[in-house]
C-alpha cells in the first residue's frame, strides 16, 4: 500500500503534473511585484492559456460529438417517415433531454469536490468522489425510469396527438439503457477533466460517433427495426463511451494514484451528497429548460407554424454553438477548483478574467459570422423563402443570445469550481422565471410583438442573471473561498480512526 505522503506526491510525466506545476507558476508570477507590470500580465496570461487551451478545446468537442450523437440519430429514424421524424424530436427534445439535463447537473457536484480535491492533493479522494456521484446518479434513474415507462400517457396529457405520442413512446423506452449511462459517464467524464486529462475522451466519443452512425444505418434500415432499433443503439453507443473511459481509468499511469480501486467509502455521506448534487441539478436545469420555455410560448402565438419554424432554425444554431460555452464552463471549473484547492486566490482570480474574455471574444466572432449570414443561414435547415426571411428577422436576437451565451456558461464555471450551486439556483429562478418569462409574455402578447417580443423578455431574463453572477464574481474574496475550499474537503474526507501505538 501506498501512503499518504506518497499520494500526495505530484503526478509524474503526465499532462496533470504539469498543469500543478503550471499553476505554481502563475501563482509565483502573480505574486512577483518586483516585474514590471505589462511583463507580469503578459507572463501570466501565456501561462493561463496553456492551462485553459489544452482543458478547453477537447471539452468543447466532446460535447459536440455527443451532441451530434442524437442529432444523427434524428437523422436516420426522419427518413423512416415525418411521423418517425416528428416521434424522434419530441421524444429527444421532451423527454431525453429532461434526463440528460438532470444527470449532467448532479454530475457538477462531483466537478467542485473532484476538482478542489485534485489541487489539495488528495488525489485518492477523486475515485471515492466519482464512485459516490455513480451510486447517487444511479438511484436518481429508478424515477426517471418510471417516467420514461409512462412517457405516453404524459405525452396525451400535454395534448400530443395519439399516433405522435405512441411513436414517441416507442422511441423513448430504447432510451431507458442509456438513463444508467448517463448516472456513470458523468461522474467519470468530471473525474477525468478534474485531473485535465480530457484528449482520451475526445478520441473515445469520435470513434463512438463513427460506429454508431454504421450501427444507425444497420439496425434501421437493413435490419428493420425502426425507432426502437434507433434509441437503443443511442443507448448502446453511450454505453460504448462508459465502458471505454472505465477502462482507461483502470489501466492508464495517469490515474494510478486517483483510482486505487472500489472502495465502501463511496456508500458514506450519500445524503449530504444528494442534496449538493440536487442543488447542482437545479441549477442547470432551469439554463436548459429556459429557452425550451420559449419554444413552448411561442407555439401559443396566432399562426404560429411560421414563428416556430423560424424559431427552431435559430435554436438549432444556438444549441450548436452553446457547446463552446459549455465547453469553456467545464474548463473554467476545473481551473478554477483547482486554484482554489492548491491554495492559489490570486490564479483562480486571474483564470477568471482570462477565460472569459477568451470566451466572449469567441462570442462576439460568432454573432459577427451570424449577421453576416442572416439572408443564407435558414438555407441549411429549409429551402423555405418565408422561413428564411422570418429567420433573417430573428438573426439580432440570436446574434445577441450567442454574445450571453458566451459570458453566463463560464460564470456558471466559476460557481460549479467555488461550489455556490444552490445560489445560482435562486438566482436562476428569479431571473429567468421570475422576470424573463413574464416579461417575455407581456412583450409578446400583450405589446403584440410576437416572438421577438418573447424572446426579447428571455434575453432581458439572462442578461439580469449574468450581470448578477458578474456582480458576484467581481466582488468574490478569493482568499476566503481557498479557505471555503479546504474547509468542504475536511468535511467530506472520510475521517480515520486514530491508530493506537504500542507502548
Amino acid at each position: 500500500m501506498e501512503s499518504q505522503e506518497e499520494l500526495n506526491q505530484p503526478l509524474v510525466n503526465s499532462p496533470a503534473a504539469e498543469a500543478h506545476g503550471s499553476s505554481s507558476r502563475l501563482e509565483e508570477v502573480l505574486s512577483d511585484t518586483e516585474l514590471p507590470w505589462l511583463k507580469r500580465l503578459l507572463s501570466a496570461t501565456w501561462i493561463e492559456l496553456n492551462l485553459l487551451l489544452p482543458l478547453a478545446a477537447p471539452a468543447i468537442l466532446v460535447y459536440v460529438i455527443n451532441n451530434l450523437m442524437s442529432a444523427t440519430t434524428r437523422a436516420f429514424a426522419g427518413h423512416l417517415g415525418n411521423l418517425e421524424l416528428a416521434a424522434t424530436n419530441l421524444g429527444n427534445s421532451g423527454i431525453q433531454l429532461f434526463a440528460f439535463g438532470l444527470m449532467l447537473g448532479m454530475g457538477s457536484a462531483v466537478e467542485t469536490l473532484c476538482g478542489q480535491a485534485y489541487g489539495a492533493n488528495k488525489y485518492e479522494m477523486l475515485g471515492i468522489y466519482m464512485q459516490r456521484a455513480a451510486i447517487v446518479l444511479t438511484l436518481t434513474g429508478i424515477p426517471i425510469t418510471v417516467v420514461y415507462i409512462f412517457c405516453k400517457p404524459l405525452l396525451l396529457l400535454l395534448g400530443e396527438p395519439d399516433d405522435l405520442a405512441s411513436a414517441a413512446a416507442v422511441f423513448v423506452y430504447g432510451l431507458i439503457p442509456q438513463i444508467y449511462a448517463y448516472a456513470v459517464n458523468f461522474p467519470i467524464q468530471k473525474f477525468l477533466q478534474a485531473q485535465s486529462i480530457v484528449r482520451p475522451s475526445t478520441y473515445i466519443s469520435t470513434a463512438t460517433l463513427l460506429l454508431h452512425m454504421l450501427l444507425c444505418w444497420l439496425v434501421i434500415y437493413k435490419l428493420g427495426f425502426g425507432l426502437i432499433g434507433a434509441s437503443l443503439v443511442l443507448s448502446l453507443s453511450w454505453w460504448i463511451i462508459v465502458v471505454a473511459q472505465f477502462v482507461y481509468i483502470i489501466t492508464s499511469p495517469k490515474c494510478r494514484k486517483t483510482w486505487t480501486g472500489f472502495s465502501i467509502m463511496a456508500f458514506s455521506e450519500l445524503w449530504a451528497f444528494v442534496k449538493l448534487s440536487a442543488a447542482s441539478a437545479v441549477m442547470l436545469c432551469l439554463e436548459i429548460w429556459y429557452f425550451q420555455v420559449l419554444v413552448l410560448i411561442t407555439g401559443l402565438l396566432d399562426n404560429p407554424q411560421l414563428s416556430l419554424d423560424a424559431i427552431s432554425v435559430c435554436m438549432s444554431i444556438s444549441g450548436l454553438m452553446l457547446q463552446i460555452g459549455i465547453g469553456f464552463n467545464a474548463a473554467t471549473s476545473v481551473r478554477v477548483s483547482n486554484e482554489l484547492g492548491g491554495g492559489n486566490p490570486k490564479s483562480a482570480a486571474f483564470s477568471v478574467i482570462v477565460v472569459n474574455m477568451v470566451s466572449f471574444i469567441i462570442a462576439v466572432i460568432e454573432a459577427i459570422v451570424v449577421l453576416a449570414l442572416r439572408r443564407v443561414v435558414s438555407y441549411a435547415f429549409t429551402n423555405g423563402e418565408t422561413v428564411a426571411n422570418a429567420v433573417s428577422d430573428l438573426c439580432p436576437y440570436l446574434a445577441i443570445t450567442l454574445i450571453l451565451n458566451g459570458i453566463q456558461p463560464v460564470l456558471s464555471g466559476v460557481a460549479v469550481g467555488c461550489g455556490w450551486q444552490a445560489f445560482v439556483a435562486y438566482v436562476n429562478v428569479g431571473c429567468y422565471y421570475g422576470v424573463g418569462v413574464p416579461l417575455g409574455c407581456v412583450l409578446g402578447f400583450k405589446f403584440k410583438l410576437g416572438v421577438k417580443g418573447i424572446w426579447s423578455g428571455m434575453i432581458g431574463g439572462t442578461m439580469l442573471q449574468t450581470l448578477i453572477l458578474l456582480w458576484i464574481t467581481v466582488r468574490t474574496d478569493w482568499n476566503k473561498e481557498v479557505n471555503a475550499a479546504k474547509n468542504r474537503l475536511d468535511k467530506w474526507e472520510p475521517k480515520k480512526e486514530p491508530q493506537v501505538q504500542d507502548s
